[in-house]
């Protein structure tokens, strides 16, 4: 016999939504030519603003830079001789002397905290023996994270005409980097004190005072030159809600991005879907029920937006059942479309029934064959 499949729907309505895009409000004023406002998770937009516009991007390049050097594996606490390559590099500096010995991780810290340029160049040269051969590996990075509008020339962000991103693919590196752990730590640190070779301390600060002035803050990369701009990319998480925002050209970036995290979390959560609790009734099982659970699921939702949630079981099931074998689905629908699913499985094993033997119903069956036999 084959189970008979029906959909028994539950409509709940629930608060959230999966937003592409949601326009601003009228009175939300951004000053930067390009914008957006992403939840890291998911990667869905909340706002937009020429976010697909080819941009230059200054310093935030070195977010990349961090994350291909991080990721080649070298140990924070290699030391390097400083090439001469990277001494008097120009832009921002943390001053580094020909041969000065110094380890992986203060380049890394150098380069997040005081945006130093030469450290930029020194942990290119480090990792790949080249610039040339890092800039490299850093177009293959973004070539690998789908950065179809991200093109690199240096590892630092100075201007050249084709170094260019965009506050989308900026938005998304910086989710992507974020998971890695010696980043995040990093480029949430406000202060950090090194040891120089010789005598004396390398005092460095980090210039995105977003982190001390706006709540929830946990990370970020400022840039400026004087063709692109003024560049910021920063992270702020609260209640488990994590988002990215990025402005490119922005006159007053430190206003857009409080403007836009208001916006966001105002209007924005993460919202827990609790577990579905069920029974259904067993057919041939030496229990005549069995208990069914879901998943728990955590998901980016708006605060004003509905929801239908259906539940898909059989109207009944066939022992035996193992504990945790699927028996159905919960399925979550926004606007006629699923936007989220989980696995409706069994709490329990039920162990099929042995039919007792009837000498009665035995013989009967026996005599009923011999007779179509004869026939």
């Amino acid at each position: 016999m084959k189970k008979l499949l029906s959909v028994i729907s539950i409509f709940l309505i629930l608060l959230f939504l999966f937003p592409i895009f949601i326009p601003v409000s009228a009175e939300m004023s951004i000053s930067a030519q390009s914008a957006c406002l992403i939840e890291a998770e998911s990667g869905k937009a909340i706002y937009s603003k020429n976010a697909d516009k080819r941009m230059h991007m200054a310093s935030t390049t070195k977010v990349m830079t961090a994350i291909v050097a991080i990721e080649s594996g070298i140990s924070l606490d290699t030391i390097f001789k400083t090439p001469v390559e990277a001494v008097g590099v120009e832009g921002s500096s943390v001053y580094l002397a020909e041969n000065e010995k110094i380890t992986f991780e203060a380049l890394l810290y150098s380069l997040l905290l005081a945006s130093a340029n030469d450290a930029a160049v020194a942990i290119a040269i480090q990792v790949a023996g080249s610039v040339e051969a890092f800039v490299n590996l850093m177009n293959a990075k973004a070539q690998e994270l789908g950065l179809s509008n991200t093109h690199f020339t240096n590892p630092h962000g100075l201007y050249d005409k084709e170094h260019y991103t965009t506050a989308h693919d900026i938005a998304r590196l910086m989710a992507y980097a974020m998971k890695n752990e010696k980043f995040a730590t990093i480029t949430a640190s406000q202060r950090k004190v090194f040891a120089r070779e010789g005598e004396g301390v390398r005092v460095l600060i980090n210039h995105n005072k977003l982190l001390k002035t706006y709540d929830g803050v946990i990370g970020g990369k400022t840039g400026f030159t004087k063709k692109s701009g003024r560049c910021l990319v920063s992270v702020a998480e609260r209640d488990g809600l994590r988002l990215i925002a990025v402005t490119l050209n922005a006159p007053d970036d430190w206003r857009d991005h409080a403007t836009l995290y208001d916006f966001g979390f105002d209007n924005y959560e993460i919202r827990k879907i609790p577990r579905a609790y069920l029974s259904l009734p067993v057919i041939s099982g030496k229990k005549d029920t069995i208990n069914l659970t879901s998943s728990e699921l955590s998901i980016f939702i708006s605060k004003n937006a509905n929801i239908i949630t259906k539940v898909e079981i059989p109207r009944w099931i066939f022992a035996p059942v193992h504990e945790g074998e699927k028996i159905g689905n919960v399925v979550y629908y926004l606007n006629g479309k699923k936007v989220a699913s989980s696995h409706i499985i069994a709490t329990e094993a039920i162990e099929q029934m042995q039919p007792k033997f009837n000498f009665f119903d035995w013989l009967f069956n026996i005599l009923k064959g011999l007779t179509k036999w004869n026939k």
